[in-house]
Formats: C-alpha cells, structure tokens, sequence
C-alpha cells in the first residue's frame, strides 16, 4: 500500500492561520450578530483539542488492533489508486454521517460527542472542541474494513474528512452559491447542526456532503439566527468536566433508576429519554363504590 500522508498534521499551520485571521476580522470589523471569540471559551476549545490527540492516540491501539484482525480475515482487497480513493472518501463520508447520526440519538454516544457542542461560541476553536473519547466511533466504519479497504486508508479518508470540517466551524461565511449549498456541508448547514433551537436540533450530520442529510431526512436551511450550546448548557471552563459531564449525568440517572428497562433507556435512548410516568388506575363507570360493586347509582 502507498504512504498515504498525515493530513491532519500537515494542515495545523492552517488551523493557526485562519484562526488568527478570524479572531483579527472580529477585531478589525466586529459583529453584533455574531458570537466571536472569549478567551476562556477558545481556551478551553484548544485545550480539549490538545487533549483528544493524546487520548486519540491511546485509543488507536485496540482499534488498530482490531481493524488490522478483520482486514487480515477478509478474503477483499481495495487498492488505493487514483479512481479509488474518491471512492473511499466517498464511503468514509456515507459512515461518518451515521457516526455523526449515531452519536446524537443514542445517549452513551452523545456522552462523547456532546463536548463538541459545549461551546455557546461558534467559531474555528470550537472545531477543536474535540472529545477524549472517541472509542465509541470505530464500530461504524467496520464495513469498510471488511470490504477489504486497509485501516491506514481508513485512517486518512477520516483525517481528510475532520481537516474539511474545520473551515465549516465560522460565522464569517455566509450563504454559497445554491450548487454548493445544495452538494457540500457549509458553514452556513453547520451553524444549523451547532444550534439548540428545537427546529434545529439533531439536523445536518453530513461532513464533506451534506446530500446525505437531503437523502435522509435530517436536512434543515439555516432561517432564523442559531443559538449555539446546548438545551442545558453546563456553565463551565475546566476541561475535565467538559469531558466527563455526560457521563456523570448518566451515573447518576443510573443510581436513581428503579428498573432495569429505565437503566436500559438511560443508556440507550435518546439524550432526552425519560420513563413513562405510572399510569393512575383506571376507574370504573360511575366513579361510586357502589357501581364498583355492580350495584345500580343512587339517584337523587
């Protein structure tokens, strides 16, 4: 298999570049409108950043492991050429918007991706916002492996994809020509996924296309300005809490759960999901002890 480049790395010069030419623009033309930049926001943002790549790095050893098992067992190989590799992107992207999908609706998923809408900021640190636990995110690109693509492709078609979204992470684009809109994921799709609006909320999952989102069902144009958070933001700066809220909350819903279906659901369901209040017994006919009784009601 050719080496296939570090594209993450090599476009960290960029990340830097364009944040200081963002947070120059809000200096030099600032926006009523717009969230800009905090310095203990875009701090923690960096920080949580800094950390997934220490983290990330941990967690490629069991997933590494695993990917390379499979791809050794499949009889399938995908060479990487040049008419190849857009296809690889292409799958990539397909499983990343059901990743992306994924990590909304089932709550021990969300405990990890939540901490990339923690920000009430919207802005190019806030694509470095990223979790430190991204173990949950291997399972939904088995299917490539065992189609017989080699994990390091894998690996770069993921990098390609996260080095895409980062420019998505703005305020100062706005609309793009309508064939763009219509194909790409745009700043203007990603502020609608980053708000907390409830005509906003779980929309535009796509990474590199946001046709996907069209195909699905899941697409909505941004109209009224977002609100950037979450339904309850968490009001903190400490990068740990950041990390960990979720799943705090989780074991605590846990503790107090009276079933195993509820622990089931705290789990497994929607980040919202709450049991079903008992309903109250049902009264017969009459209301009356009497009518309970099969006796005829009392008349006046």
């Amino acid at each position: 298999m050719p080496h296939l480049p570090d594209v993450v790395l090599w476009s960290v010069p960029a990340f830097v570049l364009l944040t200081a030419v963002e947070m120059v623009s809000y200096r030099l033309r600032p926006d009523d409108h717009a969230e800009g930049y905090a310095a203990k926001d875009a701090a923690t943002s960096i920080g949580m950043g800094l950390g997934s790549l220490v983290f990330d790095a941990l967690w490629k050893i069991p997933i590494v492991a695993v990917y390379t098992a499979l791809y050794e067992l499949t009889p399938l190989r995908v060479p990487v050429l040049w008419w190849t590799l857009p296809l690889m992107l292409l799958a990539q992207d397909f499983f990343y918007y059901w990743s992306h999908r994924g990590h909304h609706v089932v709550r021990i998923l969300w405990a990890c991706h939540v901490v990339h809408h923690s920000s009430r900021k919207f802005n190019f640190t806030t694509a470095l916002r990223q979790p430190w636990t991204s173990l949950t995110v291997w399972p939904f690109y088995v299917p490539m492996v065992a189609a017989g693509v080699h994990p390091a492709a894998v690996a770069f078609c993921s990098s390609v994809n996260l080095v895409y979204q980062f420019w998505v992470h703005t305020e100062r684009v706005g609309r793009l020509p309508r064939p763009v809109e219509y194909v790409l994921n745009t700043p203007s799709h990603h502020r609608v996924h980053h708000a907390s609006q409830g005509g906003y909320l779980d929309r535009n999952f796509g990474g590199i296309l946001i046709v996907w989102d069209r195909l699905f069902g899941s697409f909505v144009a941004e109209r009224e300005r977002p609100v950037y958070g979450l339904t309850k933001n968490i009001d903190t700066y400490n990068p740990l809490r950041v990390a960990t809220h979720e799943y705090a909350a989780i074991g605590r819903d846990l503790r107090a759960a009276h079933t195993w279906r509820e622990r089931a659901g705290r789990v497994f369901c929607g980040p919202g999901w709450k049991p079903q209040p008992p309903k109250p017994p049902e009264q017969p006919a009459g209301g009356a002890a009497g009518s309970a009784a099969g006796l005829p009601e009392r008349v006046a």
